[in-house]
């Protein structure tokens, strides 16, 4: 019965990832396969290539799109640092999900999405930067496989799945808010994962039934899909697995191109074919204008404020840069700055069952990207923000958790998960793992990058202190030429007088001996 039961939420959950993508994919025939499918890859690659080689890509641009992979952080990134930087009229509407808006407006400054970088193609590509933040492949499929689950289990407060499902679209019906269930990819993993549950619940005979085959917090199989189970499931092929690839290169199921699926499944056919899509994601990142890292949470945050946030205030005309305050040594630490929980930081707080808007925990406000503002202010808010939001993710995944509660989930319980499971995690992510070698490339040049900028700041600085006694006599930082005339006749007799003096006096000591 249990089977049957867990049988049937599988089949729900693979004809509604078929209706969203599957019955798109056109159909390769047997006999050429492979080759239609290479020129199929190779067009799009050649289509792709050279489009972002324009302009300085070190230098913010009128509009910054956040391409936002899934749990890596980016939310922080919003809430901590883009809404103290941007005001909401600079927002463009409708951030992660399908946009609907005029690109051309002149007040939309910044656009953050889970949507892939085939957006670019609804944005001013000439006027628009791209930055983004990379996580090692398997702490990302961890922390998405955990993150289907607490979403999922926030429908289990309900008596059955139908219930669920009324409660949850009447919500969507009266809120005007963003849900978690309008947004990709967890429009797709959620609903797959609350029908799982549901099932196990029902097979197992309800909440208060302890699991019997309690392994680890990853393969509690009377309560959740085990961690093997969903790693193999065909709708983490189509959505998870070398997601980060996919979406630098607009191929996900929520592309804005046409011939993205017929991509995907070529290359999920011809594994080979991967490294062609796998080279156009890395000549993306050389273009953007950051990219972060998850694990190094401290130095990303850093880099952040000084390459986009600096940009970003120096255009709006509110940057007052105090080198004292900014400028930081390689020793210097930030106390609330630790490493940051597994989870990703106040992620969709706007759930179905009405938690509490981030707006209430983000103080932000219009008026908070106004006025005398430093990079170094700009990271003091951020620690700020990001400690309320750790604070509430927290809370908000014990309780969403309660009814699985042996799926207790955290670093220590990852280590018990089998040997093999992560190797075949790294085996399914295999362009994702080395795309991550790639950005970790660019974060170091970029670390070097703003050392180098830095350097040279600090020299401009002291240059400015030596040569601060010429503002008194030049104006504005410009000086006519009879004044710089005038300057060195002053300076030359002021040397002659000087060296008559010593002169004088040598011949005045030598008389007296």
């Amino acid at each position: 019965m249990a089977r049957a039961a867990l049988g049937l939420g599988s089949a729900r959950a693979l004809a509604l990832l078929a209706v969203a993508s599957v019955a798109l994919l056109p159909l390769v025939s047997s006999d050429d396969g492979y080759g239609h499918c290479e020129g199929v890859v190779r067009g799009w690659a050649d289509s792709s290539t050279g489009r972002e080689k324009d302009g300085d890509k070190l230098s913010l641009k009128d509009l910054l799109f956040f391409l936002h992979i899934p749990r890596t952080g980016g939310r922080t990134y919003f809430h901590c640092f883009l809404k103290k930087l941007y005001t909401n009229a600079q927002e463009c509407p409708r951030s992660y999900d399908k946009l609907r808006f005029d690109p051309s407006h002149p007040d939309c400054k910044l656009v953050v999405s889970h949507d892939d970088y085939s957006l670019t193609s609804k944005l001013p590509r000439e006027r628009t930067s791209v930055v983004t933040i990379l996580r090692n492949p398997v702490d990302r499929v961890f922390s998405t496989y955990e993150f289907s689950v607490e979403v999922a289990a926030r429908f289990l407060v309900h008596k059955n799945l139908t219930s669920a499902k009324l409660m949850s679209t009447r919500l969507l019906t009266k809120s005007r808010a963003v849900s978690t269930l309008d947004i990709w990819p967890w429009k797709y993993l959620v609903p797959w994962m609350r029908e799982d549950l549901f099932a196990r619940r029902d097979a197992r005979g309800g909440d208060k039934v302890p699991s019997s085959k309690k392994v680890n917090a990853y393969d509690v199989e009377d309560m959740v899909m085990p961690l093997h189970q969903y790693i193999n499931d065909p709708v983490a092929h189509e959505i998870i697995h070398n997601g980060a690839t996919f979406q630098i290169t607009g191929l996900t199921n929520n592309s804005y191109f046409d011939g993205a699926h017929e991509v995907r499944h070529c290359v999920r056919q011809h594994p080979d074919l991967g490294r062609i899509v796998l080279e156009v994601a890395k000549n993306r990142l050389d273009q953007m204008l950051y990219v972060g890292l998850t694990e190094d949470h401290e130095e990303s945050a850093r880099l952040f404020a000084h390459m986009v946030g600096a940009q970003v205030l120096s255009q709006s005309g509110t940057l007052n840069l105090d080198l004292k305050e900014d400028l930081r040594t390689e020793n210097d630490s930030h106390p609330s700055m630790v490493e940051p929980e597994d989870e990703e930081t106040n992620e969709h707080l706007n759930s179905t069952h009405g938690w509490q808007s981030t707006e209430a925990l983000n103080s932000t406000s219009d008026e908070q990207g106004k006025g005398n503002m430093t990079v170094g202010k700009l990271m003091e808010a951020y620690e700020t923000c990001i400690a309320k939001l750790r604070k509430s993710q927290s809370n908000r995944r014990k309780i969403s958790l309660k009814k699985v509660e042996e799926a207790n989930f955290s670093k220590e319980a990852r280590k018990l998960v089998p040997e093999a499971i992560l190797k075949e995690i790294i085996s399914l992510n295999s362009l994702d793992m080395e795309l991550y070698d790639h950005a970790k490339k660019i974060f170091t040049q970029e670390h070097l990058m703003l050392k180098a900028q830095q350097s040279g700041v600090g020299q401009h600085r002291l240059l400015a202190e030596q040569k601060g006694w010429t503002e008194i006599i030049c104006s504005d930082g410009t000086c006519s030429p009879w004044m710089v005339v005038m300057l060195g006749l002053g300076i030359t007799a002021i040397i002659a007088l000087v060296s008559f003096a010593v002169t004088t006096r040598r011949r005045t000591s030598k008389l007296k001996v």
